[in-house]
């Protein structure tokens, strides 16, 4: 939690200023709120309010002190770093630990960069990903490390040596390298972070023991390193990435960049993402590629750090009383805040699944407004202990559904509610229970005529990996489905959906909502909900989009196999297991006919999906489904390739993962492609992939093929690779004395 330097000079007095008592009153009521607020975060590892809401406050902080610079004191937060418990042995730090200057747009990156190259131009930028985790201090004598603190107040920490040696990412002793020798005196400034894919086992466990969730990696990985009992922190798996140097003898490196490798030297782990550039351009461009990224790393971040890379130039630019000069810290939009949970509702889905969500006080997050997120089912809501009327945290990571990580317990007063899950369908009044013996979710057997489940289905068949209906969105598809009094809906169920005519979408009209609340608008001259004509204009005339829906649905009859299956709302079969059963049956009946261990055969598909396949071609009404789409035209078959044109097989058996953009391709045409040479696309990364495609901003798994040694193909060869395959790796050279290739020591070859 840090936050902007005000950077400012001497000011007026203001103190006869009318609003001067008023501003000493907010002022103070301000600092009392965030020097509390830094206490529950720092010393309790518990906040209760996100960091945006903090930096939101210490805005208005900086803002009150440059109208009225009188109010600025030692005192101020303003002018601290943070703060220590009494918890733990305080220690001096040999040199006092900055916070760094945030910003949050490029401007203001511009404005810094503006003030240094305005003293020192032409100086390089070093940019590096900001971990979201718990800084620390370590200090190493004669190689050995003595000592570890958390930053406390930037002058006094914790002493949590003895829970830092449990890290297995910290050596104890450092070793000599070449060019690097060990210094007589480190002091190492690092991060310690909880990796984002043990989070979430993590409070899985804590909850099974009945203990509150960790709200973020950053909030585990205080609580695990601050631990009285060093054995409880080794039993997690915290690391550490070392970004800075405090007091030195022995070493006097040029360049922030010159000591990363020194640090990478002696053994201590550095980030693997920081890079040395030459101008601003550059500088938002690392910015923008990982900001895009954020997510592909093995730790949490929130920003990236730009520094100036010349150790001299640093000490020329010097720093405040708690920011260096040097460094700026951009700030990604906030993914997490807390906001009022409102109450919580069930949805139903499009095969029935009964799906509790939370209706929240509307909050801005990853750039977006919020005011729903999902709570999976009635299990997960009593694991979070989320009530009604409780404070939440949520959580929106980038084009992720939102969704609320936990309560803030801590602001509770009583007037909170438990959620009960209804027993009554809310779309149709079905009675709600499992599908099958253990099932944990409860589902709405009403499946046919439940206007829930069909909306969802349409609006599921309508979308990109099925028929791909452009302009029949989701509100077009409520319409479908809502009663026309005194008459029935347009559609009870999907098989109708190629048969509609342009009369049956005239008469739709639909409610008319506040777009702020969402609450339905009333007319003034009727005192009624307004109402208008969905697919009509005010003349009665079609409207253009109706038009281009009917023309959209008529040309989606072609669309292959694959996709047909998959619009079918088969419980369990998606995309892959779709296209793996047009690939091996090509025509609809076959697959409707084949036995369960036919299709349990299939790759990609197995017992489960094939079971669930036989369940839904046994109902009658699905039958008529198929049997409508047909009679309009639909088509339920692929023709069988031409073997004369069947493409070389130059990439048999082959796994490929494709990752990052690839010039004249899309995601879905890169893989088919892949597909055709006989190749198999997959999504992940292992030591069996037999090639990483890498295109444009290739991401995490690009640098996980690094580390496993997997062949590289750059984006601009994948049209080579397709038609030559993979290239020969290179003739190992034999071991002197042993040209045959079989071990020196007479053992079996493995």
């Amino acid at each position: 939690m840090s936050t902007t330097d005000s950077g400012l000079d001497a000011a007026a007095d203001h103190t006869d200023d009318a609003d001067f008592a008023d501003a000493r009153i907010r002022h103070e009521a301000l600092a009392a709120e965030i020097l509390e607020h830094r206490h529950r975060y720092y010393d309790d590892d518990a906040p209760t309010i996100s960091d945006s809401q903090f930096d939101d406050l210490m805005h208005e902080l900086v803002d009150l002190e440059h109208r009225y610079p009188e109010l600025k004191n030692a005192d101020s937060p303003t002018e601290q770093v943070g703060t220590f418990s009494e918890a733990f042995t305080p220690v001096v730090h040999l040199e006092k630990m900055l916070s760094l200057q945030d910003v949050f747009s490029l401007d203001e990156v511009q404005t810094w960069a503006d003030r240094i190259t305005a003293e020192v131009p032409d100086e390089p930028y070093l940019c590096e990903v900001k971990i979201d985790g718990l800084a620390v201090d370590l200090v190493y004598e004669g190689g050995t490390l003595t000592r570890a603190a958390t930053r406390g107040d930037g002058t006094t920490g914790e002493d949590v040596t003895a829970n830092v040696a449990t890290i297995d990412a910290v050596p104890q002793r450092l070793t000599a390298a070449d060019g690097f020798d060990v210094p007589e005196l480190l002091e190492v400034r690092g991060e310690v972070y909880f990796p984002a894919a043990d989070f979430a086992h993590l409070n899985e466990a804590r909850v099974a023991s009945g203990m509150a969730p960790f709200a973020n990696p950053r909030n585990a990985a205080a609580g695990s390193l601050r631990q009285k009992d060093a054995a409880k922190t080794a039993e997690r798996p915290l690391s550490f990435i070392a970004h800075g140097l405090g007091a030195l003898t022995g070493f006097a490196p040029d360049s922030q960049s010159h000591s990363y490798a020194a640090l990478a030297a002696w053994g201590l782990p550095t980030s693997p993402y920081w890079k040395v550039v030459a101008t601003l351009k550059e500088v938002f461009d690392y910015i923008a590629e990982y900001g895009s990224k954020r997510h592909e790393l093995v730790h949490e971040i929130d920003g990236v750090v730009v520094k100036i890379d010349d150790i001299a130039v640093q000490r020329r630019l010097g720093a405040t009383s708690r920011t260096p000069r040097w460094a700026v810290a951009f700030k990604f939009p906030p993914e997490e805040v807390n906001t009022k949970l409102l109450d919580i509702k069930v949805s139903i889905g499009r095969t029935g699944r009964a799906t509790p969500y939370a209706v929240l006080d509307p909050v801005r997050v990853a750039g977006s407004e919020v005011e729903f997120a999902t709570l999976h089912n009635p299990d997960q809501v009593k694991a979070k202990g989320v009530k009604i009327g409780d404070t939440v945290v949520v959580r929106k990571a980038g084009d992720v559904i939102p969704e609320i990580v936990a309560p803030v317990e801590a602001v509770r007063d009583g007037s909170e509610t438990d959620f009960v899950m209804p027993e009554r369908c809310p779309e149709c009044d079905s009675v709600l229970a499992p599908a099958a013996e253990g099932d944990v979710d409860l589902r709405c057997p009403n499946a046919r005529s439940c206007p829930g489940q069909l909306r969802e289905r349409l609006a599921y068949l309508s979308g990109r990996s099925c028929f791909d209906v452009d302009r029949m969105g989701y509100i077009a598809c409520a319409a479908l489905v809502q009663p026309l009094e005194p008459s029935e809906p347009v559609l009870t169920d999907e098989g109708g959906v190629f048969d509609l005519r342009m009369e049956q979408l005239l008469p739709i009209k639909v409610v008319v909502r506040d777009p702020d609340t969402g609450l339905p608008k009333i007319d003034e001259a009727t005192k009624e909900q307004k109402v208008v004509a969905y697919f009509a204009n005010k003349e009665g005339e079609p409207k253009k989009t109706a038009v281009q829906m009917l023309e959209n649905l008529e040309t989606a009859k072609s669309q292959p196999l694959w996709r047909v299956v998959n619009a079918l709302s088969i419980r369990h079969v998606g995309p892959v297991a779709a296209q793996a059963l047009a690939e091996h049956f090509r025509d609809l009946d076959r697959i409707a006919t084949a036995d369960e261990e036919e299709m349990a055969a299939v790759d990609g598909v197995g017992p489960t999906i094939a079971a669930a396949i036989k369940d839904w071609f046994a109902v009658d009404w699905h039958r008529e489904i198929v049997e409508r789409w047909r009679a309009a035209g639909v088509r339920m078959q692929d023709e069988a390739p031409d073997p004369s044109e069947a493409l070389p097989q130059t990439l048999e058996g082959l796994t490929v993962v494709i990752t990052g953009g690839i010039a004249g391709y899309t995601r879905e045409g890169a893989a088919a492609a892949v597909k055709a040479r006989g190749g198999k696309p997959s999504s992940s990364v292992s030591k069996k992939t037999g090639a990483v495609v890498a295109g444009d901003k290739p991401g995490s798994k690009y640098e996980k093929a690094v580390s496993l040694g997997v062949p590289i193909v750059p984006g601009e060869d994948f049209d080579r690779f397709l038609t030559e395959g993979p290239a020969e790796p290179e003739p190992e050279e034999m071991p002197d004395g042993d040209e045959s290739g079989s071990p020196s020591d007479g053992s079996e070859p493995e």
